[in-house]
């Protein structure tokens, strides 16, 4: 599995769990705060900030990650083209 990530920009998948994490936890914090009667303007500002601080911070590991994993070279046998 190791194998697939070297060489890949890892930015956009960390992003896409921060944003999935923080969108489901966001709902959840959302519907806990709505049940002690906090204002719908704070309701709404948690979830977003949840969703866009965990989207930013999964982009930043994502590119931390991204330069632990470097590309591999891959020697191709002479007379095979690459990509079969």
């Amino acid at each position: 599995m190791m194998k697939r990530l070297r060489g890949r920009n890892l930015a956009h998948p960390g992003c896409l769990v921060g944003v999935t994490a923080g969108l489901s936890l966001g709902i959840i914090l959302a519907a806990a705060l709505a049940l002690h009667n906090v204002s719908l303007n704070m309701v709404l500002l948690t979830w977003l900030g949840l969703a866009l601080g965990l989207g930013a911070i999964g982009w930043i590991v994502g590119t931390w990650l991204t330069s632990r994993f470097s590309a591999v070279e891959e020697t191709v046998p002479a007379g095979e083209k690459v990509g079969e």
